[in-house]
């Protein structure tokens, strides 16, 4: 059972939610932010793992997440992926390998709440919550990603290297993106409560130096293949041109393997006709970016609450979204999971403030709009009542 409770925010008023560590958000993102490395010793003081070590492996047994076990024995590499039974994971030896699971934001509030504590960067950037759960000498290899990662040490201790190297090639004939040859510059230990940021394109490896667990902030960063690829797709559900291919003055041919040249230019002219305005860019972004991973799920109640017993009960116990619910604003426009969301005046802010905190303490003063789309996402599975429990 996961409980469905608000995260914490970390908030304060000159800068909304405080940076892990000493300097401000403000000045992190100005001097740091895909810029260069920064090291925070003790940015979570009293740091408790979100999860232990028995209920990550739980995690990595259920079909409903996505895991991997990576293993390195000399210079033989393995990855495997999931779901894995307690046996498999009981078999495994004392030393070189490691679990990751994806997405475990979906799974805990603790560790929701944790990555509530970046809220500082949108959270149309936000890809998932990671966690890495080694054992002596586990690691992923020296690698390199092209997104921004805040790693965030646990219980154990796992030390980082890392490198601005150009040399980005990777071993041949794996299933790991692991670097042919990584040169370090800097290294550190980091222990529970530290924090590693790297910005993109910095190569790094981690090894695990006793068993220990590894809370990994990843925010996504599409490419722009990516992005036009996704738009043409977009624009073949939503676009209508008129009119039709016609050739009623066709001759017979010679050639019948080649395309007419009419054709061709036809083609060409249609392709010429294809223009968007901002709003279908915008209308795209929303749903682009609030589109689920293609395994995600939502998992209603049992039974619909009736309209006054809902009302009743968000009224004490307040709302908070599911954690794979993706709900983003831009320019007045709402969009959810992929969809987009008609919501005016009141309503609009009401949408606006659950955007931006992912809860709300309470209905009370809400128009009846934004309660009725509130107790149609709560039937949906796409938000739950404060402290309400699902499993």
């Amino acid at each position: 059972m996961v409980r469905k409770g608000g995260p914490a925010s970390g908030r304060n008023s000159a800068d909304g939610v405080r940076f892990p560590g000493p300097m401000t958000a403000a000045r992190f993102l100005r001097t740091h932010w895909q810029k260069r490395p920064l090291l925070v010793r003790g940015a979570f003081p009293g740091f408790a793992d979100p999860l232990d070590a028995r209920e990550v492996l739980a995690l990595a047994s259920s079909p409903d997440a996505e895991s991997r076990v990576v293993r390195k024995a000399g210079r033989h590499w393995s990855l495997v992926h999931g779901p894995f039974t307690r046996a498999d994971l009981a078999r495994r030896p004392r030393r070189d390998w490691t679990v990751l699971v994806q997405d475990v934001n979906h799974f805990s509030d603790r560790a929701a709440a944790l990555l509530a504590r970046f809220s500082f960067i949108p959270h149309a950037r936000v890809d998932d919550m990671m966690v890495s759960y080694a054992v002596p000498g586990g690691t992923v290899g020296p690698h390199v990603d092209s997104y921004d990662v805040f790693l965030v040490q646990g219980r154990g201790t796992r030390r980082w290297k890392v490198s601005r190297q150009r040399d980005l090639a990777f071993v041949p004939g794996l299933d790991l993106k692991v670097l042919a040859r990584f040169e370090p510059e800097e290294e550190w230990l980091l222990e529970a409560g530290d924090m590693l940021y790297l910005p993109p394109g910095v190569a790094h490896y981690g090894i695990a130096e006793t068993e220990c667990l590894t809370w990994s902030v990843g925010f996504r960063a599409p490419s722009d293949a990516e992005i036009a690829a996704a738009f043409l797709d977009h624009l073949g559900e939503t676009l209508a041109l008129p009119g039709r291919y016609a050739d009623p003055g066709l001759r017979p041919s010679r050639t019948p393997g080649r395309i007419p040249d009419d054709l061709v230019a036809h083609i060409a002219r249609t392709l010429a006709r294809i223009r968007w305005r901002p709003r279908e860019a915008l209308e795209f972004a929303g749903r682009f970016l609030s589109e689920p991973k293609a395994h995600v799920y939502f998992k209603p109640p049992a039974r619909a609450l009736p309209k006054a017993r809902f009302e009743q009960a968000a009224g004490r116990r307040g709302l908070v979204l599911d954690g794979r619910t993706r709900l983003l604003h831009a320019h007045g426009k709402f969009f959810v999971n992929g969809e987009t969301v008609e919501a005016r005046g009141d309503c609009a802010a009401w949408l606006r403030k659950l955007a931006d905190s992912r809860t709300l303490e309470t209905l009370a003063g809400a128009p009846s709009a934004f309660r009725d789309l509130a107790r149609d996402w709560h039937a949906r599975g796409l938000l739950h009542l404060g402290e309400e429990t699902t499993s």
